[in-house]
């Protein structure tokens, strides 16, 4: 009994570990989107694009709320965004996206965790060239006609849609575009009284590295080390 108990607190930890770095990425996204485009939602698409990421992991209404309000403060932390590029073993590239205020402790951080794991961190421009950024959106599918919405959404650049499954194993519609058209995008699904589930960009790797079960343990290790530092929002890699 004493170790089935230990057990389920340890999943319990990790789900409200996994929790409180969500919310906090959504904390750093919204102050983001507040600085450049303003604390209205109405106004400003990619505060509204950060709400609706909000909900999908159930942030609460009042932490958002609360998130914007102290976002258009003056004494808010300016973030920036700072992407690193390097590998974990077996060659497996990796993206690291961040948002931080202190660039130096950020750096510092990443490249320890690289060392350690049996990586190294790269220069500018060594492993991007094998992702392309696109936006990405999902969408609960019941009551959408595929077909239709194709169809509509050809004319607004959309390059890709299908079916997925979420974390929880329900069905979701997902719909990819080029960066670039990414509020075009978004622009055409709220004319369709269509919200997402969530919408975010995503660097997709174009050319994914196969490896037998103990070396993609190995690179998942240095993945998840990386998505533990606080300045870090998410991680993007080529492992299949």
């Amino acid at each position: 009994m004493g170790r089935i108990f230990e057990t389920r607190k340890h999943v319990m930890f990790a789900r409200w570990n996994r929790m409180a770095k969500q919310f906090t990425r959504i904390g750093k996204d919204i102050t983001i989107a507040v600085k450049k485009g303003g604390p209205d939602p109405a106004n400003n698409p990619a505060l509204r694009r950060v709400i609706q990421n909000a909900r999908a992991v159930n942030m609460p209404k009042d932490k958002v709320d609360a998130a914007i309000k102290r976002a258009a403060g003056k004494d808010t932390a300016n973030y920036e965004e700072i992407l690193y590029e390097g590998y974990a073993p077996h060659g497996v590239a990796v993206l690291v996206e961040t948002a931080t205020d202190n660039p130096t402790r950020t750096v510092g951080n990443v490249r320890n965790v690289f060392n350690k794991n049996g990586g190294n961190l790269a220069t500018s421009g060594s492993v991007a060239f094998m992702f392309r950024k696109m936006g990405v959106f999902r969408l609960d599918p019941a009551g959408i006609d595929q077909d239709d919405l194709e169809l509509y959404l050809i004319d607004h650049g959309l390059d890709e849609m299908g079916e997925s499954t979420g974390e929880k194993g329900e069905p979701q519609l997902v719909i990819r575009c080029s960066f670039a058209d990414f509020g075009q995008l978004q622009k055409a699904l709220e004319d369709r009284n269509l919200t997402p589930l969530s919408a975010e960009h995503e660097y997709i790797c174009t050319t994914p590295t196969e490896l037998p079960e103990d070396h993609a343990k190995e690179a998942l290790e240095l993945i998840d080390r990386l998505e533990q530092d606080e300045d870090v929002q998410r991680v993007f890699h080529t492992l299949a």
